[in-house]
C-alpha cells in the first residue's frame, strides 16, 4: 500500500506543478499596440512654414483623424494596451501627434501629446440624434396605451 501512495502523491505534485506553470503563463503581461505615430527622426523631415499638407501625407500617410470642424489639422495616434489574464485591458501609453496647417495648407505647428498631458482631443465624432430625450423602451410602451383604438383592435370600422 505504500507504493501506491507514493504514486498517487507523486502525480499530485506534477499535477499541482503543470496547474501552476499554466496559471503563471495565462497571467503574464501581454501588450498590444495599436496605430502610428511617426518618430522624432521622422518628424524632423517637416519644416513649419514650409512643408505642404500633400508631403505630410506622402510622408506619413493618411492620419488617424483629421480635424473635427475644420479640415487644419492632423491626428496621428497610437496605443499600448496591456492585457493581463482575463481581466479588462488597461492602456498604459498614448502618443498623439497633431500637425496644424494654415489655411494655404502649410504645417503651421507639430505638438506631441501622451496620457500625462490629460489633453482631450475630439478625433471622432458621431452622434446621432434620436430624437427621444430620456425616454426608456419600457416608457414608450407604456405611452403607446393611451392611443390604442379599441374598435381597431376588434375590427370594428366605422359607419361611414
Amino acid at each position: 500500500m505504500g507504493i501506491s501512495t507514493d504514486r498517487t502523491c507523486r502525480q499530485l505534485r506534477s499535477t499541482m506543478l503543470g496547474l501552476a506553470c499554466i496559471a503563471a503563463v495565462g497571467c503574464t503581461p501581454i501588450n498590444r499596440f495599436h496605430g502610428f505615430t511617426p518618430s522624432e527622426a521622422e518628424l524632423s523631415e517637416v519644416q513649419v512654414g514650409q512643408t505642404t499638407r500633400g508631403a505630410v501625407v506622402e510622408a506619413f500617410g493618411p492620419p488617424t483623424s483629421q480635424g473635427a470642424l475644420q479640415n487644419d489639422k492632423f491626428y496621428y495616434v497610437s496605443s499600448q494596451f496591456r492585457y493581463v489574464g482575463a481581466f479588462a485591458p488597461q492602456e498604459v501609453k498614448r502618443e498623439v501627434l497633431a500637425i496644424s496647417f494654415t489655411p494655404q495648407g502649410v504645417v503651421s505647428n507639430i505638438a506631441r501629446y501622451g496620457l500625462e498631458d490629460g489633453n482631450v482631443v475630439t478625433l471622432d465624432r458621431r452622434v446621432t440624434d434620436d430624437g427621444i430625450n430620456d425616454v426608456t423602451f419600457i416608457g414608450q410602451l407604456l405611452g403607446s396605451f393611451g392611443r390604442i383604438d379599441a374598435g381597431a383592435l376588434l375590427g370594428d370600422e366605422p359607419d361611414s
